[in-house]
């Protein structure tokens, strides 16, 4: 764990307290700021969901534009002048007084996140070179410890319930983008790599047909994330017996796992086949998980505790092979020259699928009780059985794919002929020792 949440000193540990500090932020305000909204400015509960659905949508569109230009002018400076944009933007929120104000700032804040997601993304792969994949496994642990850390500063606020309280949160959220900025400076200054004379179109991640039904299957599956921020809460409370600490509990339980186990799983995914089976593992676990869950109605509070309690482990190891192989097929079936593209297309599918994600969820699981969490482990099944077929459209549609083969053929050949060889040499000295 120490290893994983402190990298070898250099950029690898620069990114991470950069991460450190931005996911420190975000878990300040990540369930406080629907509270500000309703409690301080006193919007409606529908004015704000209208209001986060609007400017969510509108803000998937800077990701594949954000990153191409990452690409065209190196990571860094975009990463930094997008910290500049999200500290403006979550300053912003201090000042909303209505609807309308409301939704340009939210909009604002959600073009500025995609683009640092989409940029911060082709940074990464600079900083983590050949390892980017077990890197970014590292720096996922990394970022649950942020957002833990700022989650309890957002439970002391929240507890308070002042209006200075959560805007005081939201202040130092701001100020976190800062220091995000600040700590990215000391960060080399990657210059883009050179592209290919045959690179093809210029927005080619659009082009490429088996990256974007990656990112499509990829945003189904990302769905997993919003269990245990969405259903999960509400079925504990109004389906099960089991105490409503437990909802606190469980998503603790996540974390460490999540932090103590997210790079011994990544080490061992590299490949685009090993993504696509690290995906295929993580689809049948979210299956078992969701079943597990379902079956906790009814039951008395601690046997339905534990059972929880199971299935969240459960969940969480299926977690760390989903984000292991997303992190290894993000990587590896994007052109190195164009991963601030590529990563933009991936987040635009994490975006969409974000959307969906409250319908299908709540609407499935707490309309249908236990046959609807069994419907959605059966979907998480269904997309993990899958994977291993994605993974390999995208390994043999891959421009190097083919002289790898051709390579491996003549390999192939070179082998028979020296066995040949050695047969007839055999024959020819009766004798096993002519070496």
């Amino acid at each position: 764990m120490r290893t994983a949440l402190v990298p070898e000193a250099g950029p690898r540990r620069v990114y991470a307290l950069a991460t450190l500090v931005n996911t420190f932020g975000f878990g300040l305000v990540v369930t406080s700021l629907v509270l500000y909204f309703t409690r301080v400015v006193h919007l409606g509960s529908l004015q704000v969901g209208l209001g986060l659905t609007i400017s969510g949508l509108i803000g998937l569109v800077a990701g594949v534009p954000v990153g191409a230009l990452a690409d065209r002018h190196g990571p860094r400076t975009v990463v930094r002048v997008t910290f500049l944009l999200q500290f403006l933007s979550a300053l912003g929120y201090l000042f909303i007084r209505d609807f309308a104000a409301f939704v340009v700032v939210a909009t604002v804040d959600m073009l500025a996140m995609n683009a640092n997601q989409a940029a911060d993304g082709a940074l990464l792969r600079r900083v983590g070179g050949d390892g980017a994949a077990v890197f970014r496994s590292a720096t996922h642990a990394i970022t649950n410890v942020g957002i833990s850390l700022g989650a309890v500063g957002c439970a002391i606020a929240v507890q308070i319930g002042t209006a200075d309280a959560y805007r005081a949160l939201i202040a130092v959220n701001a100020l976190t983008f800062l220091g995000a900025w600040l700590v990215s400076g000391r960060l080399p200054k990657y210059e883009p790599l050179p592209v290919p004379d045959d690179d093809g179109p210029r927005w080619g991640a659009l082009a490429d047909r088996a990256f974007v039904g990656y990112a499509a299957h990829n945003a189904l599956m990302s769905m997993q994330y919003m269990i245990l921020l969405l259903p999960l809460p509400l079925w504990i409370v109004g389906h099960t017996r089991a105490p409503g600490w437990s909802v606190g509990a469980l998503l603790l339980l996540n974390t460490f796992i999540v932090i103590a186990f997210q790079v011994r799983v990544g080490r061992n995914v590299t490949t685009i086949r090993q993504g696509g089976a690290a995906l295929r593992r993580a689809g049948l676990l979210f299956a078992v998980s969701c079943c597990a869950i379902g079956f906790t109605a009814g039951l008395p509070n601690w046997t339905a505790l534990l059972l929880l309690a199971a299935a969240i482990a459960v969940l969480s190891a299926g977690e760390l092979n989903h984000a292991a192989g997303t992190f290894t097929l993000d990587f590896g079936l994007a052109p190195a020259h164009a991963q601030g593209q590529y990563q933009g297309l991936a987040g635009l599918g994490l975006g969409a699928g974000g959307a969906a994600a409250p319908t299908l969820m709540i609407g499935l699981c707490l309309t249908f009780g236990t046959v609807g969490w069994i419907g959605l482990g059966a979907f998480f099944a269904v997309l993990g059985l899958t994977a291993p077929a994605i993974a390999r459209w995208g390994e043999r549609t891959r421009p190097g794919f083919l002289a790898k083969s051709e390579s491996a053929d003549a390999g192939t050949a070179r082998a028979g002929t020296a066995a040949i060889i050695e047969s007839a040499l055999l024959q020819l000295t009766g004798s096993t020792n002519y070496r």
